[in-house]
């Protein structure tokens, strides 16, 4: 099927509180515009702090019957659920070019991810446990801990992969015995109203998944809710500040995935055919560059710098921007007017900052001039402590920097307050595993996959702290009791 001949139109959405699908909320109707043309494609019910306060006690009930659910029967529920968003991934991959207009292979990739991590914390539904401590003395108990679930969780998330943060937060949640009040962005719904559907589709018992999408200020009675027990935030830094202030009030816990300004270190000896490719398509040729974990910072070895900075000239110049339901587009528009604003306010700034523009820095125009395109645009010679070197873009812009040594290599990659993810390429495994130790983030070497569900993600500083992925993910929605027998 042709880009021409893809389904376009947007599917209904609805306010999923417990049992019910709300088809107007007390926080108005919000406008989905498509990104692609910048035109008005759907017209979406927004939640205000009624229907949060309907989901959070139709989550609070539901609680009491989840956590009571054998964790076999959670673990099955979990996998068909997983099965679904399989089953579903062509649907959900349309929906996802909707959402923001992603690039529909992206779309795909991301829905197998999303039945990946569902299915990897099913796993997990039957397998949480506490531990007993064995050890006596003449006047000493036995003690034993236990694993409980922490009630309600509020899970907020943001747009630029609305599945996968799904995906990333609620399978754990609920595995633990946990029941969950959701949040998408008002920006991206149509994903999460297919997951709503799916929840309710394969048996869930009502209120245990509760999806509504809503601006700021449903955001902040979610947040603020006395019955949600904790607080999971994909976004960024302001945000979690204001969500933070709010949660102090109760000393209410929450994780935070914020946003990042990863170094992608190069040294002289890397494989430079892999590691640019890599590298600049990681930033200029996936969603735009609208990733919080992407390798916006490249950092080179003062020996290889002039090859790498043509190399990745060349490369970002075949980068196929344009109508994301074409399977051959590499990478579509940003998601909006205000994010096109945003970044090339940054790219002007950076010229004045005295990095050098080596391709790209426009706005598309032609056939795409109505839609938030915006060219795949390279920097080099960049400052490491001017703002492109420090502020997250959001946007297709990697900055190229030099370095003469390890531990200048070192010193420029730790040098901003983020500290979500780090990049090595080197064919030294020896200096890859000695540096890796001191870079801030989860540092992933010579294009190792940094979302992968069996490793623990999240930052430190500015990006936020909790993990989601693996063992951490799942303790993450987990209380530990300790009990004592005198």
């Amino acid at each position: 099927m042709s880009s021409t001949q893809v389904d376009r139109r947007p599917p209904p959405v609805y306010l999923n509180v417990g049992a019910e699908r709300l088809a107007q909320g007390s926080g108005g109707f919000g406008v989905h515009v498509d990104p692609t043309c910048g035109q008005v494609d759907a017209q979406v019910p927004l939640a205000g702090p009624i229907e949060v306060e309907r989901a959070v006690a139709a989550a609070h009930a539901a609680f009491e019957v989840w956590r009571a659910t054998p964790p076999w029967q959670r673990r099955r529920l979990l996998t068909k659920l997983a099965d679904a968003i399989q089953d579903n991934a062509a649907e959900f991959a349309r929906l996802g070019t909707l959402d923001n207009g992603m690039a529909i292979s992206t779309a795909v990739g991301f829905a197998h991810q999303a039945a990946d991590w569902t299915h990897y914390y099913a796993g997990y539904a039957d397998k949480v446990r506490g531990e007993t401590n064995t050890h006596f003395v003449a006047d000493g108990d036995f003690s034993y801990t236990l694993a409980l679930p922490y009630g309600v969780i509020g899970v907020i998330i943001t747009w630029n992969g609305p599945l996968v943060s799904l995906a990333m937060k609620i399978p754990a949640a609920l595995a633990a015995g946990n029941a969950v009040v959701v949040k998408p962005s008002e920006l991206t719904p149509f994903s999460a109203q297919l997951y709503a559907d799916l929840v309710a589709e394969v048996g869930f018992p009502p209120g245990v998944v509760n999806i509504l999408p809503g601006t700021g200020e449903a955001g902040s009675a979610l947040v603020g809710h006395p019955l949600v027990a904790k607080v999971t935030f994909t976004g960024g830094p302001e945000t979690a500040r204001k969500i933070l202030h709010s949660c102090a009030e109760t000393m209410k816990p929450a994780v935070l995935e914020l946003g990042g300004k990863s170094a992608n270190i190069i040294f002289e000896d890397a494989d430079l055919d892999t590691a640019c490719e890599w590298g600049a398509r990681r930033v200029l040729g996936t969603l735009s560059g609208q990733g919080c974990g992407f390798p916006t910072r490249m950092v080179v070895h003062e020996k290889v710098y002039d090859e790498v900075v043509g190399r990745v000239a060349a490369i970002a110049q075949r980068i196929r921007v344009g109508d994301p339901f074409d399977p051959r587009t590499d990478t579509g528009p940003l998601v909006s007017q205000a994010a096109v604003d945003r970044v090339l306010a940054m790219i002007g700034r950076a010229g004045l900052d005295g990095a050098r523009l080596v391709v790209g820095g426009s706005r598309l125009g032609g056939a795409y001039a109505k839609g938030f395109y915006i060219e795949p645009t390279v920097f080099a010679d960049v400052d490491p402590l001017s703002e492109l070197g420090q502020k997250e873009v959001f946007g297709p812009v990697l900055a190229i920097m030099k370095f003469s040594s390890e531990e200048d290599a070192i010193r420029i990659a730790n040098c901003t307050r983020y500290g979500l993810a780090s990049y090595i390429q080197t064919t030294d495994l020896r200096r890859a595993h000695r540096v890796a130790e001191r870079l801030t983030g989860g540092t992933m070497i010579n294009g190792a996959q940094h979302t992968k569900v069996s490793r623990p993600f999240g930052g430190s500083g500015l990006s936020g702290y909790g993990r989601e992925g693996g063992r951490q993910g799942i303790e993450e929605f987990l209380q530990v009791k300790s009990i004592g027998v005198g």
